[in-house]
């Protein structure tokens, strides 16, 4: 590996995060999104040339015109936005220290990381004269990490336009070591979808009162009794997907003893790990049914007043085997046993899983093999939100890989302290990037 060319990345992506791009609800001041554009025009201006630039709204779509017009185009995404960086950081946030073999900074990995990634390795096949078989196009949107609005209009202008995907390579899963436990090993965990992302408004009300004489049944107490329930009787089906399985039986592979022989088989164990994973984690249960984790609430003003009206809001991360509609119709049921009042604040948007078996994923898949040694690959369905969801509307392949290999501290990193990306993993995800583009003639 040439220590020239992993500086010049290192020294490239520590430039791009010093750029503070914060996205919040309510600003409408997008100066700091045009100011990194004119960044990225300076870092990256072989492919700049050779693209054709869109702006929306601080959002960009670039688009790099291919051999073959009768060939479908092909998309990467990564968006430019970051969350707040509150905190004490090792180094400052928004400093792109290079240090302890790292680049840290907020967006390293979420995922200025990923967009320099894409860009540099178009820059540079740009410059050394390449020109893709089919369209290219590369997408940056500015609020990923508050509205999404960004990538709905343009995945609404593209589908005007009549423009479809042949694959679509978005944030996601990344390189990480035994994503399981007994799973040894590191693999690339490459997300085929994600869970449907919904916010809902429970309350519960009364007339009020003198905190001195209260009655029974009072708000908070219905509001805490519903909580309670919701989380003991888990009113979401539980299913064990083909993706889910293919996951399972993927991680098998680098397991010993009865958890690889059952895991290896998991349609036929469908049962039992459906009453077992649950209990295992978090995040193993997440895997097989829709969750609901609530995440604010409020009572009355004063310490000594009953609420009249008192609420909790609850996130929702869908199935999509429930969806949505099924998985809020299910809720609903269970609150109004507690006479509890549901509004859905926000809706969420049904994205359908990609093939695991698709020309699209087995590119990606040679991708990482060309690019890391000793990966192994997994399909899986993420948990969080990403703009890709709205890619649907014009690819039946879109997936969700960022090929950085990273460790468990900093995946917890992303949105948390001292988020950073190691220097040895720069250059091979360019590879990555290089391989698919000059491959992306076999989808």
């Amino acid at each position: 590996m040439s220590d020239l060319r992993k500086n010049e990345y290192a020294a490239r992506l520590s430039r791009l995060i010093q750029a503070e791009t914060i996205s919040a609800h309510g600003d409408t001041d997008l100066s700091k999104f045009y100011k990194f554009h004119d960044l990225l025009k300076v870092e990256f201006p072989s492919i700049f040339a050779a693209c054709e630039l869109e702006d929306f709204s601080g959002s960009i779509l670039l688009c790099w015109k291919g051999k073959d017009e009768k060939m479908l185009p092909i998309l990467f995404m990564n968006h430019h936005d970051v969350v707040e960086a509150s905190g004490e950081w090792t180094y400052p946030a928004f400093s792109g220290e290079i240090a302890d073999g790292k680049v840290w900074g907020r967006g390293t990995l979420d995922t200025k990381g990923g967009l320099w990634g894409m860009l540099q390795a178009a820059d540079e096949l740009a410059r050394e004269g390449f020109v893709p078989a089919r369209d290219v196009y590369f997408m940056s949107t500015c609020c990923e990490e508050t509205t999404g609005a960004g990538a709905d209009t343009i995945s609404k202008a593209l589908l005007e336009r009549g423009i479809k995907f042949a694959m679509v390579l978005d944030e996601g899963g990344m390189i990480v070591e035994e994503p399981i436990g007994g799973a040894k090993g590191k693999y690339a965990m490459i997300g085929v979808g994600e869970k449907g992302y919904a916010d809902l408004k429970f309350t519960a009300r009364s007339n009020g009162g003198h905190a001195s004489t209260p009655g029974k049944n009072t708000p908070l107490v219905r509001l805490g009794k519903f909580m309670a329930a919701a989380e003991k009787k888990c009113v979401f089906k539980t299913w064990m997907s083909p993706t889910v399985s293919a996951t399972l039986s993927s991680l098998s592979k680098s397991m010993s003893g009865p958890l690889k022989f059952i895991l290896g088989h998991p349609k036929f164990f469908s049962p039992l790990l459906c009453k077992v994973m649950p209990s295992i984690s978090g995040a193993a249960g997440a895997m097989l049914r829709t969750t609901l984790a609530f995440t604010m609430a409020k009572g009355s003003d004063g310490c000594n007043v009953l609420p009249q009206e008192a609420y909790v809001i609850g996130n929702m991360r869908y199935s999509h085997h429930q969806g949505g509609k099924g998985s809020i119709e299910a809720i609903t049921a269970l609150a109004k046993k507690f006479d509890i009042e549901v509004e859905v604040i926000h809706p969420g948007f049904d994205s359908p899983l990609s093939d695991h078996n698709s020309t699209a994923f087995k590119l990606v898949e040679k991708a990482v093999g060309a690019s890391y040694t000793d990966v192994l690959t997994s399909p899986y369905v993420m948990n969080a939100a990403s703009d890709s969801r709205f890619m649907s509307r014009v690819c039946d392949n879109c997936l969700r890989f960022a090929p950085f290999s990273i460790s468990a501290k900093q995946l917890a990193s992303v949105h948390g302290i001292d988020e950073c990306v190691d220097v040895d993993t720069l250059v091979p995800a360019v590879d990555f990037y290089r391989y698919v583009i000059t491959e992306a003639h076999n989808v």
